[in-house]
């Protein structure tokens, strides 16, 4: 459940009757006030002007139209509302200076539960060992579950630095459990918010994560180094919880424009996007519904990154060359049966595909592409451990999964039994595994560089992809035949040299390296 604040700007009309109202907002705008629309469910709109259009007159448009502003995100031209009007978009559309306006409800991507990246195979037996070459182990009670911070060299990064308490991340996920004892003395009450309404409600408490995802991406971050339960990549951080997705874990189109608002405005440095964001899977911006949306959320990353913040993204687990893409046969997942259609580059994710986003594959405790990682030349930068439950399965990654922070209340319900971990204080975990796992150790890494360089922006996006270890195409892709592309069935094929390929990018990050 989500809580939304009216935000319209408007100047008080107490003198003025409701037919007055209507009048005037009809000769504002151009659109004739022909009366009430027929009433239909209330609706949540994206209303996009042209770009740098102002929107101080969309409160009296709005309501002409039969609707209400949620919303109003003046620097980029974009407007949350509500209606009831099933007309309430076409009369929108014909408001001066709007380029589009679409109703975003049944538009959405849910993270996490099923799908590959959920996949429980055992074909791969466990080897003598994983990835920790000279690795230098972390001190917490559950540390020796952690391979994902071995491989990065996490422990040895933080002989020089476990990151400042001057840099802030946001974790734009389904919030943050607050409470948890390996978050709590991390967590920046101030620049946390709930967005799930399309309109910013301040505070950790607002920002409570009732799904679990969001705890488990906040942890591989900044899991403070108290003896408890499990260490962050950078755990001296502070840690913002900016709750886009809701129960369910699905990123409605106006949390994900109210979320990059609020982190270009409170001071974020870097911020997590394990999620994807669009009306579907793929966004096509020849389809103008579509592109309205994809308008919208692009202009928003683009705010917060001239405002430098860093945004970090995961690149997907359908196993798909986002670069080469040809088929959508995942969205929109919130109706039980997606649609089909055939795409071109045409089509785009996000926040992946945004220019300036730093996109991440994920590895398994092998350092090889974990089995349902997207991957794409143009989309992948760099590559974190995400876990890898079929293909490297390791004595030191036995289910080949990633461990992290899990709400206590949420243990039994959104956690799968064979995947729970109580620490002895109490503290609760979960493995998981995706991309959505290894987003956040890029986001941490470049938090470990913000802390020890002050780099910001681009800057801090370059030193970022310069801390990684070049791994190259591999010589054998059998077994990644197994595992076609989820949305078209296509083979998972790699391309370009060790420098940067589609399926590492520059490579996989290293934390000693980013602050050595």
């Amino acid at each position: 459940m989500s809580v939304s604040r009216a935000r319209n700007g408007t100047r008080s009309a107490a003198g003025l009757g409701a037919a007055a109202l209507v009048a005037a907002a009809a000769l504002a705008t151009g659109v004739a006030a022909t009366g009430a629309s027929a009433a239909g469910a209330m609706t949540t709109y994206l209303v996009v002007y042209r770009s740098g259009a102002a929107t101080n007159g969309a409160a009296a448009a709005v309501s002409a139209a039969g609707g209400h502003v949620v919303a109003n995100y003046s620097p980029i031209s974009v407007v949350v509302a509500r209606s009831t009007s099933i007309d309430f978009a076409a009369r929108m559309k014909k408001v001066d200076g709007v380029e589009g306006a679409v109703a975003t409800a049944r538009f959405a991507t849910s993270v996490g539960g099923g799908g590959a990246a959920d996949a429980t195979g055992t074909s791969a037996a466990p080897t003598a060992t994983g990835a920790t070459t000279g690795a230098v182990p972390l001190g917490d009670s559950l540390s020796s579950k952690q391979w994902d911070m071995d491989q990065i060299h996490v422990g040895n990064a933080h002989a020089v630095t476990t990151g400042s308490s001057s840099v802030l991340v946001g974790d734009i996920d389904t919030g943050l459990d607050y409470t948890h004892p390996d978050l709590a003395g991390n967590v920046d009450d101030r620049a946390s918010a709930n967005c799930v309404g399309g309109a910013a409600v301040p505070g950790m408490v607002a920002a409570a994560d009732d799904n679990g995802h969001g705890t488990h991406t906040a942890g591989t971050i900044a899991a403070r180094a108290n003896g408890i339960g499990i260490v962050g990549v950078a755990p001296s951080v502070r840690i913002a919880g900016i709750k886009a997705g809701n129960a369910d874990g699905f990123f409605f189109p106006e949390a994900v424009v109210c979320s990059f608002m609020w982190a270009a405005e409170h001071g974020v440095a870097v911020t997590n996007n394990s999620y994807f964001a669009d009306p579907w899977l793929f966004n096509c911006k020849n389809d103008p519904e579509q592109r309205a949306i994809w308008n919208a959320e692009r202009r928003a990353i683009q705010y917060a990154q001239k405002n430098g913040v860093l945004v970090v993204a995961a690149e997907g687990n359908q196993a798909d060359d986002l670069s080469h893409p040809t088929q959508d046969q995942t969205s929109p997942d919130n109706i039980p049966v997606p649609l089909t259609r055939d795409i071109t580059n045409a089509c785009a994710v996000v926040p992946v595909e945004v220019p300036g986003v730093v996109g991440v594959s994920a590895t398994g405790n092998l350092r090889m592409k974990s089995f349902y990682s997207s991957f794409g030349t143009s989309t992948v930068d760099v590559a974190a451990p995400g876990g890898d439950s079929i293909l490297q399965r390791t004595a030191a990654a036995p289910n080949g999964r990633v461990l992290s922070t899990w709400p206590a209340a949420l243990l039994n319900v959104t956690c799968l039994p064979t995947r729970r971990v109580v620490d002895a204080s109490g503290a609760t975990y979960c493995y998981q595994q995706g991309t959505s796992m290894a987003s956040p150790h890029a986001v941490g890494v470049a938090a470990l560089i913000a802390s020890r360089t002050g780099l910001s922006g681009s800057a801090l996006a370059a030193a970022l992809q310069r801390a990684t270890n070049p791994i190259a195409c591999p010589a054998d892709v059998q077994p990644y035949a197994f595992f076609p592309a989820t949305d078209g069935g296509a083979p998972q094929q790699c391309q370009g040299g060790i420098g940067h390929n589609s399926w590492f990018g520059s490579g996989e990050v290293d934390a000693l390296k980013a602050v050595s």
